[in-house]
């Protein structure tokens, strides 16, 4: 069975780009959040393999989110994907025990990373 996804950005653009990204390596798109808190309630009712994250989501950031994850599962697999300054953010993405810190545009990476788990 193939990994399942619970993609996070509140950008509805990002989402479908995304998630077409991981469709056409055959990833199982388990659901879409739009916010951090969005991301938690459906982190807990889907269960997914691995969370996309944005980082900065209005209402709750991705890091927050993300903290809040892993306080429920510590085993929680979190690839942040953000247009942000990868030097200042990826050590932070780090502390949190994430998977990695990819650029939202680059679909190879993002595909690398959880072709590797």
């Amino acid at each position: 069975m193939g990994k399942t996804i619970l993609i996070v950005d509140d950008s509805s653009i990002m989402r479908k780009m995304i998630r077409q990204t991981l469709l056409d390596q055959h990833y199982t798109v388990a659901g879409e959040a739009k916010s951090g808190k969005e991301a938690i309630e459906m982190y807990i009712a889907l269960k997914p393999d691995v969370v996309t994250m944005d980082i900065t989501m209005r209402e709750m950031d991705g890091f927050e989110a993300a903290r809040e994850i892993r306080a429920i599962d510590p085993n929680a697999r979190i690839i942040f994907l953000s247009n942000l300054d990868e030097d200042k953010y990826s050590e932070d993405a780090k502390r949190l025990g994430a998977l990695g810190y990819v650029n939202k545009h680059n679909a190879r990476a993002i595909v690398e990373l959880i072709g590797n788990i």
